[in-house]
């Protein structure tokens, strides 16, 4: 599970959560922890460029948040992010600089790493998107199981507890993920994958890999 470590699928250095991350060995660990991050960091945001519009959500004086959104705290909006109109930011939420969030966006215990896209109708729950990766479309994060038990991440024949219930994706450093595609709880990808459009994607996918369906995965270079 080595390739799918915190340090191998982002670049810290493009998330206002790094604080967080840096203390974990693999990304999902930290899900149960955003809410109380978010909290602790707000309350040493400089006023000067973010503002606590009301409890526990901060937004950044830069960012462009329609009047039609709605965000719930605890939430960090990033300098120079997009908010769009009807997105809504349930809480636990940090989105990163310059990321975008858009029409009818559900957002729920998420890390956004800056410059992060989830523009068209894209439900993301119990996940962390790394630096530039893209969701198309009408794709989703499934993050409960069907039969309710905990998710396993699973590699090959590798297997890792994670003692989470509700856990969706983790997308490492510029993925890219096509239009209606569906991925399952405890998807892991690594950095600068691509997932066909309408996929059901599960399991560990390695970085620089062209996702076609379950069992064609191509390396990209």
């Amino acid at each position: 599970m080595e390739k799918f470590t915190v340090k191998n699928l982002y670049t810290l250095e493009e998330t206002i959560a790094a604080g967080l991350l840096s203390e974990v060995t693999y990304p999902w660990e930290a899900l149960p922890k955003i809410s109380g991050f978010i909290v602790a960091l707000g309350k040493t945001l400089p006023a000067d460029k973010y503002e606590e519009v009301k409890e526990n959500v901060w937004i950044a004086k830069s960012a462009t948040v329609a009047e039609t959104a709605n965000i719930n705290g605890p939430a960090i909006i990033d300098e120079d992010a997009e908010i769009r109109h009807c997105a809504f930011i349930r809480g636990n939420a940090i989105v990163g600089k310059g990321a975008v969030v858009g029409n009818s966006t559900e957002l729920k215990n998420v890390i956004l790493f800056n410059k992060v896209q989830v523009p068209h109708y894209n439900y993301v729950g119990d996940s962390i998107l790394g630096f530039k990766s893209h969701m198309g479309a009408g794709s989703i994060t499934s993050n409960v199981k069907s039969d309710k038990t905990l998710v396993v991440v699973k590699n090959g024949e590798e297997k890792v507890e994670t003692g989470l219930k509700k856990f969706g994706a983790m997308l490492g450093d510029n993925v890219e993920v096509g239009c209606n595609s569906v991925l399952n709880p405890g998807t892991v990808i690594g950095r600068n994958s691509n997932v066909y459009p309408t996929s059901m994607v599960r399991g560990c996918i390695p970085a620089g890999s062209i996702y076609k369906k379950q069992g064609e995965i191509a390396e990209k270079y």
